[in-house]
């Protein structure tokens, strides 16, 4: 039984409000080719195991099917998560667990933020980090909102080398307030120019990205002393927190602030999300950080337990005094990258980063080899920008048809490097992948 509340009266009452002649009219931003005109074609009535076959078919037809040897990683990375790590989290207290709105009713999941929060700033080697945001993305604006609160300042100077979507929600979230942002332009060793800091005044926050879009590794050191000199905020970026494993982190580079994607720890692709939102920053600035913080306290016994010590959006406080909309936590993604840092450990991230870091320069060696051009020298990390020739555009459409992704196109995002590509290679790439992909990308 199909259960329809709205009357035709009340259908013709909304669209009049929205201007629209009909139901259709409420759509017309979304492209014909995406939209589905006629009846859903599905299949009749099937038993269990006819449907788990029917679904098995049409897994297999994707493009992100085991299959294929994809060589993207572009803030999305593909990583082994142990099998301790996925049976911990399926375990159905922690799955069907929400957020911690009566805290004294949930000390598990308390704990387990707090785990996490103590694992994050490790890793990041900050003081302090929250109970995680929703993705790396809206982490960064809130990141820059938060410089701007605490420097009470309006410009924000961030690198054009920050993932281009993450800098599009950026805009997002600051444009339409007052805030003038100032990109960064890239260097031809694929860093970030930092010469038009100078002379800038009132500048409330300097971002960059380590490593960069390019998988270029920045002079996080260099980013600081700029910003000091600014009396701005020094705010890191990034899309792949296992790079920490291998570099210096962060907070013993300066960093006021650290902030990205932290889907690598953990958490699988999964088309795009559900992902995790990892923010840490210094002490001193602990009252201004977006979302919530849970912390370690003792009952009245004695005994250890966790509470929710600081909340700032509206619901806790009083509005002018909120500091982020931000609603909740990704929970669940949260403790799946608790679980990841403690299974492998510290001596464990380390050796995935050479790991990664290794498979991603013998590929850089090889296409070398082929003859094809490296553009950028900076140290890198486990992703590069490779220059195939003219035509290649009709050679990666074959590679393609035979379930092989040569790297992600930067023309779309970058228009002056047309035929640049940027490439990634993981623990989970192989020899057999690597020389395949030479022997395609040359024939």
């Amino acid at each position: 039984m199909r259960y329809l509340p709205h009357t035709d009266a009340d259908i013709a009452s909304m669209l009049k409000v929205a201007k629209a002649d009909n139901l259709e009219g409420l759509f017309p931003t979304v492209p014909d080719d995406c939209r589905c005109t006629g009846d859903l074609k599905l299949p009749g009535p099937l038993t269990e195991w006819e449907l788990n076959d029917f679904i098995d078919a049409l897994a297999g037809n994707i493009a992100v099917s085991p299959e294929y040897k994809i060589f993207i990683g572009a803030g999305s990375y593909e990583h082994y998560i142990p099998s301790s790590a996925s049976y911990l989290l399926s375990r159905s207290e922690f799955v069907t667990s929400y957020t911690p709105y009566q805290p004294e009713m949930s000390q598990g999941t308390l704990q387990a933020i707090f785990e996490y929060q103590t694992l994050t700033s490790r890793l990041l080697g900050m003081e302090v980090a929250n109970a995680s945001l929703y993705d790396g993305a809206s982490a960064l604006a809130e990141a820059l909102l938060m410089a701007t609160r605490i420097t009470r300042r309006n410009k924000i100077a961030v690198s054009s080398l920050i993932h281009p979507m993450y800098r599009r929600v950026v805009e997002t979230y600051l444009k339409p307030t007052g805030f003038e942002i100032i990109e960064l332009p890239y260097l031809e060793n694929g860093r970030t120019d930092l010469t038009p800091l100078d002379g800038i005044k009132d500048l409330a926050a300097v971002a960059v990205q380590s490593p960069n879009f390019f998988g270029c590794v920045e002079d996080l050191k260099a980013v600081g002393e700029k910003a000091q000199e600014n009396k701005a905020i020094f705010i890191t970026s990034f899309t792949e927190p296992l790079a920490y494993g291998l570099l210096k982190n962060p907070g013993s580079l300066g960093a006021d602030i650290a902030c990205g994607e932290g889907q690598s720890m953990g958490i699988p692709r999964s088309f795009g999300g559900p992902v995790l939102g990892m923010f840490a920053a210094k002490m001193k600035y602990v009252r201004n950080m977006p979302g919530r913080l849970v912390g370690e306290t003792k009952d009245k016994d004695g005994k250890r337990g966790f509470v929710l010590t600081l909340a700032t959006r509206e619901q806790h406080i009083r509005r002018a005094k909120a500091t982020s909309n931000i609603c909740t936590n990704s929970g669940l993604c949260a403790l799946a990258s608790a679980i990841y840092m403690a299974s492998v450990g510290g001596t464990g991230i380390r050796e995935l980063a050479l790991l990664n870091h290794d498979k991603a320069a013998h590929l850089k060696s090889e296409l070398e080899k082929a003859g094809f051009t490296i553009p950028f020298d900076s140290p890198f990390f486990n992703e590069f920008v490779v220059k195939f020739p003219d035509g290649f555009e009709t050679t990666y459409q074959q590679i393609l048809e035979k379930k092989i992704v040569a790297g992600l196109p930067l023309a779309p995002y970058y228009p002056e490097l047309a035929g640049h590509y940027l490439m990634c290679a993981t623990e989970t790439t192989s020899k057999e992948d690597i020389d395949t992909l030479i022997r395609e990308v040359k024939s």
